[in-house]
């Protein structure tokens, strides 16, 4: 069993700023810890994380992968890419930190050349204006209120993924059953031919907890 990543050094005043592990992130870990042999198979170069928050699950995967992987966190929320740059450090996991809203900056470099890419995103569904206001201060409440039907952030990221994945690129989504499921397997395979299972799925209180791995669908070739 790989360890939870050392989250000691954070404070409660951290918290108030950032979100903290909850049971969505911890689902996370047990999904990257499910799929270890073939993360590890695929010798990926480059892990890109979505909205960090507190660092853990870059630090996780950090664990997983090693050193020989160049790790990349974003996150629109200042107090949260210092919190993560500080875990990665607590937990001996070079984390590279960029203050920015998804990967937009990061875009033309690293086209088609991520190899995982991993994305907790804001998925509760709330007033649209909510969600708006809570990514324009990016602040705290970015990190959970998803708009209607929890996809407004979320529908933002998935129309740019594939501009990332790499060839043998894994993309890792956490999502609630209100968010639609299936709906989201079926837009990504039509629009952006990413084929997709469900790793894991958890109750916890009223939430029903998803994560979905992406992975570019590959030609048949036929004689």
């Amino acid at each position: 069993m790989i360890p939870t990543p050392d989250l000691s050094h954070l404070t409660s005043e951290d918290y108030a700023l950032t979100y903290e592990p909850a049971e969505d992130t911890f689902l996370f870990l047990d999904a990257l810890e499910s799929d270890v042999e073939d993360l590890k198979n695929s010798r990926p170069l480059i892990c890109l994380e979505i909205g960090s928050g507190s660092g853990c699950v870059s630090s996780f995967i950090g664990q997983i992968l090693g050193p020989s992987v160049l790790y990349l966190c974003t996150d629109i929320n200042p107090h949260a890419c210092r919190c993560s740059q500080s875990t990665g450090k607590q937990n001996k996991v070079s984390l590279e930190c960029v203050n920015t809203s998804f990967a937009s900056p990061l875009m033309s470099r690293l086209r088609h050349q991520v190899d995982v890419v991993l994305f907790n995103p804001p998925y509760v569904p709330t007033e649209y204006e909510e969600a708006h206001i809570a990514q324009q201060a990016k602040s705290i409440s970015g990190a959970w209120a998803g708009g209607y039907d929890g996809m407004q952030v979320t529908n933002t990221f998935l129309e740019t993924v594939k501009d990332l994945l790499s060839d043998k690129g894994r993309f890792y989504l956490v999502a609630l059953k209100q968010n639609n499921i299936p709906e989201i397997q079926r837009r990504m395979l039509d629009e952006h031919n990413l084929e997709s299972e469900v790793v894991l799925q958890r109750r916890a209180g009223r939430e029903h907890l998803f994560i979905l791995r992406f992975t570019i669908k590959k030609k048949v070739i036929t004689s």
